[in-house]
This record gives structure tokens, sequence and C-alpha cells, in this order.
């Protein structure tokens, strides 16, 4: 078990110009991080094949890994010619991933905002071949790199985890799996420990984040709070602050004998530093005081 961070974590820091990507790397390796997520907002590597290398090569500098790539995708479209489109362009992130000397890498199915008339199953269902066929395309041209390819619990269309096991099932693909979102199942309003249970079979990486849940009846006022597909209130915590049962969620972990990266995820409210080394530290607690 390898304990990192996604660079999406120590975004404001990235954004506000604190520090950029190369930072970045040595920051998680300063703070006890394995190995590290690349999700490229605030910097872009795809067009920038100059950063790309140096992004490599500072990894290999302070010694962790580059553990999975993650984008956005959308193969739900209006034309044969705009989703042709869209698959060469996730083909440019998958040559990336292999110059990036890495085996691991998340794409989405469809977009991540969408009206909530979307969020339905009809719609999911509706739609599924074009998912189905955009991740087909993707694992196909990724396994001449031996690049796994995955689909997370992320996006409100494809979120919960029996609909993950249907892309899953339906791509029929040995390089495609999933990367398991402890908290996302929050998004539309499955229990954690019930999507993971379900899930983990199947996940080839794990990430771990922490909510606040408040219900829609009892609004919670001011803050970076966003709404469930049912209503409900959620907002991002650090590892262990909020909402989700950790410790039991680590215990079905370990009890699957996954061995894997684990990336921490933060996109809470406070200083995204310090909460991303407290997010380490007590996930690593949490890991190292589970007993089976």
């Amino acid at each position: 078990m390898k304990i990192g961070l996604s660079s999406y974590s120590l975004l404001k820091a990235i954004k506000s110009g604190e520090m950029g990507i190369l930072d970045a790397i040595a920051w998680i390796a300063d703070n006890g991080g394995e190995h590290m997520e690349i999700v490229p907002y605030g910097y872009t590597l795809v067009d920038n094949p100059e950063l790309a290398d140096a992004v490599r090569e500072k990894a290999k500098e302070v010694g962790i890994a580059l553990s999975n790539y993650s984008m956005p995708a959308n193969f739900v479209q209006d034309t044969d010619e705009w989703f042709d489109e869209e698959v060469a362009r996730v083909k440019q992130h998958v040559d990336l991933v292999n110059r990036l000397g890495m085996k691991h890498m998340r794409h989405d199915v469809t977009a991540f905002t969408i009206p909530h008339e979307k969020m339905s199953i009809k719609w999911f269902e509706d739609h599924l071949h074009h998912m189905v066929k955009g991740s087909q395309l993707i694992a196909d041209y990724a396994s001449q790199y031996g690049i796994t390819t995955t689909i997370e619990n992320h996006g409100f269309s494809v979120q919960s985890s029996d609909r993950v096991q249907r892309v899953l099932h339906a791509v029929d693909r040995p390089n495609f799996k999933t990367t398991l979102d402890i908290g996302n199942f929050m998004c539309v309003d499955e229990n954690p420990i019930i999507g993971v249970k379900k899930n983990l079979p199947y996940a080839s990486l794990i990430h771990f984040k922490d909510f606040y849940f408040r219900p829609y009846d009892q609004h919670p006022g001011e803050g970076d709070w966003f709404l469930t597909s049912n209503g409900n209130h959620l907002r991002g915590a650090i590892v262990g602050h909020g909402d989700i049962e950790i410790r039991k969620i680590v215990k079905l972990i370990k009890e699957s004998g996954y061995d894997g990266y684990i990336t921490i995820e933060f996109e809470g409210m406070e200083e995204c530093k310090s909460a991303s080394r407290i997010a380490m530290d007590n996930l690593r607690r949490f890991w190292d005081e589970c007993s089976l």
C-alpha cells in the first residue's frame, strides 16, 4: 500500500501561483507522499512536452511515483464526427501518459456537469452505447503501451456502483477497470461502505476523500456546499474529519488484500497544503491501527 496525493488537492496553491506542478511534486515527497496523481487543472501537459518531461524527471529526482493520470472526457456527443474528435483527443492524452512513463489513467465517459434530467437511469441507458464504444476504443489504443484505463465513480450520470459495473462489464476489456473513489458515492446518495464493498473487486486504484453531510431539509448555510443528485448537502473535508466511516473502509480494503496505490483527494475549504498533509497522515495512521 502506497499513500500519495492528487495534484488536484493542491489546486488552490497552484492556481494562486504559490507553487507550480514541479513544486507540488517536491512538496508531496517532502510531506510523506509516495506518489502523485496527475490531474491537469491549473496546468497542462498534453500541449507542453517540455513540462511533461520535466514532471517525469522531477518525480524520479525526489523519489516518488507518478501513479495515475485523470482527465475529463465525454463520449456522449451529438454527432459521429464530434464523437470521433473526442476519442482522438483522449488518445493524445494516452500518448502523454506513455511519455510520462505511467501505466494507469482515468477518463470520464460523460460530461461532469449535467442537468438533473441527465442523471436519470433512462438517460444513462439511452446513451450507454456511446460510453462503452468510447471506452473500448481508448482501452484498445492504450493496450499497446501496457496502460490500464479506468472509469471512476465520478460525474453524476455514472457515479453509483451499479452504473460503474454496467459500463465495466459492457466494455469487457482486460485493461479497463475502475478507479474507486470512496467518497463520490455520496454524490448520488449511495452509502460509501456499500459502494466500496460492491466495486472493490474491480478496483485498480483507490481514492480517499471525505465529506461533511447534511440532509436536504437542514440547509447548512454559507460555505463550499454542493447538492447531491437528490438534493442533500455535501462539503469537502480533510480525510478523517468528515462523516464518512473511514476506518471501516480501511478495514474493508485491507481485508480485500488490495496493496496498490491509494490517492488522497482534498477539496475542502481549509488551506490546501496543511489539509493535504493532515489527510495523508490520518490515512497512514488509520491503516497502521487497523487490525484484521
